[in-house]
């Protein structure tokens, strides 16, 4: 895992993973994102190293509080890009495809911000 987008990615996708069933491993993660095993095999090495997930015996990946943190800020923006895009007049699909590409380089003060303008 190169970047710290690659990470924020990993995290959302288990979080969304959890939502839909009880126990996630690699495999899912892997299967949910259409990508080797090898590189999820490596990416969950490194969220581990650095605190954000935990395994337990069986291969069961649960995030812990700061990696449900960090999945959750980049779910929320996520989910609110999707909505601001589509307002502005793109399609549902063309939104959530770009809302996955910013979410991972906005500024935590602009998204603030725009989170700000579009409640109004």
């Amino acid at each position: 895992m190169k970047t710290h987008e690659s990470e924020e990615m990993y995290l959302e996708t288990i979080l969304l993973l959890h939502a839909r069933k009880k126990s996630v491993r690699s495999i899912d993660v892997a299967d949910e994102l259409g990508y080797a095993k090898s590189s999820v095999s490596r990416a969950v090495n490194l969220l581990l190293k650095r605190g954000y997930i935990e395994i337990d015996g069986n291969g069961d990946i649960s995030l812990t509080a700061s990696g449900r943190q960090k999945a959750e800020g980049t779910y929320e923006k996520h989910r609110i890009l999707t909505e601001i895009f589509m307002q502005i007049g793109a399609d549902r699909p063309l939104a959530e495809k770009d809302a996955c590409r910013v979410e991972h380089v906005i500024s935590d003060e602009l998204f603030e911000i725009m989170k700000a303008y579009f409640k109004k």
